[in-house]
């Protein structure tokens, strides 16, 4: 699953020129379901978005030293599947990675269940899923950090589904136990244009040989 959340001093949700849901001092949250998230991913964004830290502590004048818990403030969930909005060629958005509406419904729905359950159901709150809603938030700016503005906004973005670190390159002790190799065993030839010091164990030391031509 994919957020946005933004810190407010006050956000609302209105629907057909009626006030759906609306919330003080805390966060507004844009969430939206991809077609592979699963409970799990739901579980893990309801956890953040009450962890995460986005008000300073007055008391140490510490910036993100607190979360919506800690000043027992208040969240506002919103549907938004397009926030997984693709532009690759052209300029019209690819909505290819959102899930279909039942399974987004039925997800998003056991998301904001999760946040009720985890805080105080009371002070979380819910827009409309497939409506057509009008959203209205006063920004909480940094306070205390040095920025040009006072007003300016907090925003950050929550993905559940971030791209795994890159495989380790040659010389790792998973690739080199899997040649059957430990640390500093390596026949010599495995790295190309060296060798490895068979006798320092624990450590890797290549020794690099360059032809004569280079060298004169």
């Amino acid at each position: 699953m994919k957020a946005v959340l933004q810190r407010v001093t006050s956000a609302s949700v209105t629907v057909d020129q009626q006030l759906i849901s609306s919330i003080g001092r805390g966060i507004l949250v844009f969430a939206a379901v991809g077609k592979e998230d699963t409970e799990k991913d739901a579980d893990s964004l309801a956890s953040k978005i009450l962890k995460v830290k986005l008000w300073p502590d007055e008391t140490s004048n510490g910036s993100w030293k607190r979360s919506v818990q800690d000043i027992q403030g208040e969240v506002l969930c919103v549907s938004q599947f397009t926030l997984l909005a693709q532009i690759k060629k052209g300029n019209k958005p690819d909505f290819h990675n959102a899930a279909d509406i039942e399974s987004a419904r039925k997800l998003y729905d056991y998301f904001f269940r999760r946040v009720r359950d985890l805080y105080h159901p009371e002070r979380v709150k819910n827009g409309v899923f497939q409506a057509m809603m009008e959203v209205e938030l006063k920004n909480d700016g940094p306070v205390g950090l040095d920025y040009r503005s006072d007003d300016a906004a907090v925003t950050i973005e929550v993905n559940t589904n971030l791209p795994k670190p890159e495989p380790k390159g040659p010389g790792t002790s998973s690739e080199s136990s899997s040649n059957g190799k430990g640390k500093g065993e390596q026949a010599n030839g495995d790295s190309p244009g060296g060798q490895i010091d068979n006798e320092t164990q624990g450590r890797q030391v290549y020794e690099f040989k360059f032809p004569p031509s280079l060298l004169e």
